[in-house]
């Protein structure tokens, strides 16, 4: 089994981040958490942000961005009609059926464009939409929680990802990549 990081590997940028911008042009209110969102981007890319800081965040912002779950819906589909180029088409042609995508992006962003990525394994933040609120952070090390639930004995191949973010699930592969710029780098 290959194991596939999303943001920056399968798909070039933070979906997340973009998802964002996106929902800027809809929701004058999530201009003001511009600097937050950069700046816990900026953490998230040095390794400095705890889980426990990265949640309490992210739920002050879903209060602003989702305002009903059929709105968030048609938002997400029009995102992805839109952002869909940022896919990496040549790495997600490796995607067999039996791989697993994990991503800290959320399942109500994963789930519209996840029949498109070639299997239907894919471990991501769960969100609870009518409360607004994370119900799981799949990130750091709670990717490796999650994996081991529901592969518990399962050896991963190779490991595909972006970031050092990732160390606890470079340790459980037998060979990792670096994506970058869309080039791919064995590092291990």
């Amino acid at each position: 089994m290959n194991v596939y990081d999303f943001d920056n590997t399968l798909y070039k940028g933070e979906s997340t981040v973009d998802f964002a911008f996106f929902m800027m042009r809809r929701n004058p209110e999530i201009y003001a958490w511009i600097p937050t969102i950069f700046w816990y981007l900026l953490m998230y890319r040095l390794c400095l942000v705890t889980k426990e800081r990265m949640e309490r965040v992210l739920n002050d912002f879903l209060k602003v961005l989702i305002r009903d779950s059929y709105d968030l819906t048609a938002m997400v589909r029009a995102f992805w009609r839109e952002n869909s180029h940022r896919l990496n088409r040549r790495l997600i042609r490796k995607i067999r059926p039996c791989d697993v995508i994990l991503t800290a992006s959320p399942d109500f962003m994963m789930n519209v464009i996840g029949k498109h990525l070639g299997t239907e394994h894919i471990l991501c933040s769960e969100v609870d939409i009518p409360t607004k609120t994370i119900r799981y952070l799949n990130f750091g090390t709670n990717k490796v929680k999650r994996f081991r639930a529901q592969y518990p004995a399962t050896e991963i191949e190779r490991f595909f990802t972006d970031s050092y973010n990732d160390r606890a699930m470079m340790t459980l592969a037998r060979r990792v990549y670096l994506v970058s710029g869309g080039r791919i780098r064995r590092i291990k």
